[in-house]
């Protein structure tokens, strides 16, 4: 998988973050799917070891920032 896609990816799960930080719930977790979708694609097509470690790692990330959410809109 070519280094840009993790670019990309990182700069749309600072996104969340900074959405999550803003306490802009809805908006975060619109980000977070979309960020979860291009992931699956990721998966689909990838087959390389390193690739999937770091696609797992950030798997792991998006579950997190998604426990955030919910806490988010809990506060709410």
């Amino acid at each position: 998988m070519e280094n840009e896609k993790f670019i990309e990816l990182k700069a749309n799960v600072q996104e969340i973050i900074d959405l999550i930080a803003a306490k802009n719930a809805k908006e975060a977790n619109n980000k977070l799917i979309e960020v979860s979708d291009q992931l699956d694609d990721f998966l689909d097509f990838s087959d390389e070891d390193e690739d999937l470690i770091e696609i797992s790692k950030y798997q792991v990330l998006l579950n997190q920032l998604q426990q955030r959410i919910i806490a988010l809109n809990g506060q709410l």
